[in-house]
């Protein structure tokens, strides 16, 4: 049995698929999505129903994109109730209709950076697709009810696969984040300077390493550093994949935690 990780996917479904068949992924395997799954690339909803139909040996993880997206729509819905528009939640006519009224509430407001639906992805589902608010609801339940992070070993060793940073407790973190949840979901180059897993392995994504800018820049390929103090690897395995028509050398990463192996597509 081997354990494969997949981060930032991004709606990059035709990519996942390949890598699937890549990596020769069995019943007899494991596979955690390691969060951002969806959102930026163009078949959200492809990865949105995958997600939902997955095999047992797949867990998912939450990334600040499912965290987001699954804020959006709350805020539908405690619109819906407190305006009492009495939508007809099997009716893609009246989520259109929701979605409508609350772009409408935020965009009156004038606000420098978008609040509701920032990737345009549920505009997108509503209007591409025959999604209603059924469905909605149903994702971010999945979303939900996904961890902040997944523990298992690697050769003895504990191996975390989160989001973003990995801490075990607030203290290591408190300087800088509110809370652990804003650790595992936010965290870029504190993912390496704060936390970590003593005498371990962290398997994270979230910041690009495409991008010459921050920390994990490695040209597109997975960022690897050790903290020698805590005994403890740290894998960016986020290669950029939803950016891979405009910058060449972005793609989608996966590790095998086995043996630290590396496949992308």
């Amino acid at each position: 049995m081997s354990t494969y990780v997949i981060s930032d996917i991004h709606g990059c479904y035709t990519e996942f698929q390949r890598m699937l068949k890549k990596i020769h992924f069995s019943d007899a395997d494991r596979l955690i999505l390691a969060g951002d799954s969806i959102e930026r690339g163009k078949k959200t909803y492809d990865m949105l129903r995958w997600m939902e139909q997955r095999p047992e040996n797949v867990w998912l993880i939450r990334g600040n994109h499912e965290e987001e997206f699954a804020s959006y729509i709350d805020l539908m819905l405690c619109i819906d109730g407190k305006r009492d528009t009495q939508s007809d939640f099997t009716s893609n006519q009246d989520a259109l209709a929701l979605y409508g009224l609350v772009n409408g509430i935020f965009r009156k407001q004038r606000l420098s950076v978008p609040c509701f639906d920032r990737y345009g992805t549920i505009g997108s589902l509503l209007g591409d697709y025959d999604v209603n608010l059924n469905d909605l609801c149903r994702w971010m339940k999945m979303i939900r009810d996904m961890p902040y992070y997944y523990e298992t070993e690697a050769g003895g060793r504990p191996c975390v696969i989160v989001h973003a940073g990995y801490a075990e407790n607030v203290e290591e973190i408190s300087a800088l984040f509110p809370s652990l949840e804003d650790f595992y979901l936010y965290a870029r180059e504190e993912s390496c300077q704060l936390g970590g897993k003593r005498n371990g392995m962290v398997i994270a994504g979230h910041t690009p390493t495409i991008v010459k800018e921050v920390f994990s820049y490695n040209r597109g390929k997975v960022f690897r550093c050790y903290d020698q103090e805590k005994d403890c690897v740290f894998y960016d395995i986020d290669c950029g994949c939803a950016f891979r028509r405009r910058i060449l050398h972005a793609k989608l990463a996966c590790i095998r935690i086995e043996d630290e192996k590396i496949f992308y597509v």
